[in-house]
């Protein structure tokens, strides 16, 4: 008899194009190679539609709407969680006997009046250090207030974590605090992710790549400091995103050196990222493990990133490290001058064993199923 598995995600796994969702449809992916009867429950707003691609690895899929009304910006409760109430899941929930995983503590308002038994979540982030992040990183005065006042809500209905089995974090960062705060529940679980490398390391442009999903106001501050490190150099600077943001393109329109590229697919952008000379990260605020790091680590190249990025990855010998644009120009000067070597590729598949996808699904099992 197959092992069944509720996972209740934030939003749609599928295509898997950013940070969160990466991990969720791996995992997915994963667990089903594994035997496990998925049952997906996941919401619907803004772009996202139903994809026939989860029928393939889910037994069954559930959708539902997340709302946007002003009554659930100011509810006690926080906005991503007070959004996704919706009492159809609880119903479908119910009408299945088997664990349940939540993604994110967005998607965790069962836990406020119903018990369910053999719980688990999984932390993207310690949800209100990650809101504080963001208010410091946004111009906006209102943003920042909705903002910071997210982040309060979120830090007290995490309280709610005391009703879980288990906690599967994300990072090391993540495992340490929620260790702290709830003891032997919980679990460190590496980032799931398409862990296959790129076969074509040894193509090389003359650019410096930074990616990143431009509705993010840490991304936006990210690829502002960027264009400010390397204007009037003779290094040629290339930010990619999917999304187009005026200040940001009027700022590199006044440099000759840095330009704009608007990526229509994940092809486009891995090829970027395979062909770069140099791939820089960068962010003002520490949460999780940036998604876009591991990517870059088994597509890219030279990898210059500042200790945000890498601290407590397991990853910090991969990468060069540096934090402010004297920094970065001194290593960007060294890097040009050194070619990826194979040794630095064995190195670096070396390093990346910790991520196997495969022996993080089965760890996952066994705790779920040991209970």
């Amino acid at each position: 008899m197959n092992k069944k598995l509720h996972i209740v995600s934030f939003d749609v796994p599928y295509p898997p194009n950013y940070g969160g969702i990466i991990d969720i449809y791996y995992k997915i992916l994963e667990l089903n190679k594994l035997g496990i009867e998925i049952y997906l429950h996941t919401y619907i707003f803004g772009d996202s539609q139903k994809q026939e691609k989860l029928n393939q690895i889910c037994k069954n899929v559930f959708y539902y709407k997340k709302t946007k009304k002003i009554s659930d910006f100011i509810s006690k409760k926080p906005f991503r969680i007070k959004s996704r109430i919706n009492l159809n899941l609880i119903k479908n929930l119910q009408s299945i006997n088997a664990p349940i995983l939540f993604e994110g503590l967005h998607t965790t308002f069962p836990l406020i009046n119903y018990n369910f038994k053999n719980v688990y979540v999984r932390a993207h982030n310690i949800e209100h250090f990650y809101f504080d992040g963001i208010a410091k990183s946004e111009n906006n005065i209102f943003k920042k207030l909705i903002y910071q006042l997210e982040a309060f809500k979120l830090k007290k209905f995490e309280n709610y974590l005391t009703k879980v089995n288990g906690i599967f974090a994300i990072s090391p960062f993540e495992f340490d605090y929620f260790e702290k705060q709830y003891d032997t529940k919980t679990h460190y679980i590496p980032v799931f992710h398409k862990a296959e490398f790129n076969s074509k390391k040894n193509i090389s442009s003359d650019y410096i790549l930074y990616h990143g999903d431009l509705r993010v106001s840490d991304n936006i501050k990210t690829a502002l400091f960027f264009i400010e490190v390397y204007k009037n150099t003779p290094y040629k600077l290339i930010i990619a995103s999917s999304q187009k943001v005026a200040r940001i393109e009027k700022k590199a329109s006044k440099y000759k050196n840095i330009f704009i590229q608007n990526i229509k697919s994940n092809d486009e952008l891995a090829e970027l990222i395979q062909n770069a000379k140099i791939n820089v990260i960068y962010t003002f605020q520490k949460t999780g493990i940036k998604l876009k790091l591991l990517n870059v680590l088994y597509n890219g190249k030279h990898i210059l990133a500042n200790t945000k990025i890498t601290e407590e990855t397991g990853l910090e010998e991969a990468c060069s490290v540096a934090n402010t644009c004297e920094e970065f120009l001194e290593q960007t000067a060294k890097l040009f001058q050194q070619k990826f070597t194979n040794k630095e590729f064995e190195k670096r598949k070396e390093l990346l064993k910790q991520f196997n996808p495969e022996k993080s699904a089965k760890k996952i099992i066994d705790i779920i199923y040991s209970n």
